[in-house]
């Protein structure tokens, strides 16, 4: 085949004219705002040697930060994709008074600044709180604990899975279901192998945007978490109080190494996700 042939073998005919100028742009656009910003702190970091990195990364307060923050976005994004799917079909199968009301507040934490969920947040689980006080006397302290910090992030990614979860749900056939049904199935039965194989990209995927948050997350996190050393600190701050310190070094180590993790965590999410589009198409 000629590299003409190859060429217009591999472009497939579009409605939208314009491929080259399209695909130019796109891959500027991802040079100048990810792949080079990204590229250089990952320089930034190497070019003080692997030595000075290993050490960096491998403080003992960083290696707790780290596992703080994994943890609790892990923990939080599992909690998400729970409530996030119970929310979302409450507002696609059941109609109640107040339901757009309901449905507008989902998008609430994507509308107000991060900072004012953390101050509302920590308001209501502090010991002297609405919700702390309560709490303070079965001895569950919430407020400037890793436990804040989970509620902090379960807050900020419960949209993610909510608007991921609730258009496949409106999309779903219910003659799927009804025909589960004659046909002897159970409701969890029909559940679990007629609902859930249709919603199991969808709900990995608002998994992996709650959890992608959740790593990066700063603003909410920080007034409740308490920020102790070892106990409730997380890898975003960490990184902002060694640039405050001017180790600019120490925060691009910090940072790459968050860079690698975040992208083993959200490849093998993607990987299974695709696996899951396979298995039902199948």
């Amino acid at each position: 085949m000629t590299q003409a042939g190859w060429i217009s073998g591999w472009r497939k005919p579009s409605v939208l004219p314009g491929f080259g100028p399209a695909l130019g742009t796109t891959l500027a656009y991802l040079s100048l705002f990810v792949i080079i910003p990204l590229g250089a702190m990952v320089l930034t970091t190497f070019a003080h040697g692997w030595a000075d990195f290993v050490g960096a990364v491998l403080q003992p307060r960083v290696l707790a930060a780290f596992r703080v923050t994994l943890l609790c976005a892990f923990g939080a994004a599992a909690l998400c994709a729970l409530f996030g799917l119970l929310l979302a079909w409450v507002l696609v199968r059941y109609p109640f008074p107040g339901h757009r009301l309901v449905d507008a507040a989902v998008d609430l934490p994507f509308a107000l600044p991060t900072a004012v969920a953390g101050i509302a947040l920590t308001s209501l689980y502090a010991p002297n709180g609405w919700i702390g006080a309560l709490l303070a006397p079965l001895g569950i302290q919430v407020a400037f604990t890793p436990l804040g910090i989970l509620v902090a992030l379960t807050f900020v990614g419960l949209p993610f899975v909510v608007r991921t979860v609730q258009p496949v749900l409106q999309d779903l056939e219910r003659e799927q279901e009804e025909a589960s049904a004659i046909l002897g199935a159970t409701r969890l039965q029909t559940f679990t192998r007629v609902i859930m194989p249709a919603l199991a990209p969808a709900l990995l995927t608002g998994f992996a945007m709650a959890l992608a948050r959740g790593l990066g997350e700063y603003g909410s996190v920080i007034f409740i978490a308490g920020n102790k050393p070892m106990v409730s600190e997380i890898v975003p701050l960490l990184i902002v109080i060694e640039l405050e310190q001017f180790n600019y070094a120490g925060a691009a180590a910090i940072g790459t190494l968050m860079l690698a993790v975040a992208f083993v965590l959200l490849f093998a999410i993607n990987r299974l996700q695709r696996w899951t589009r396979l298995q039902h198409a199948d």
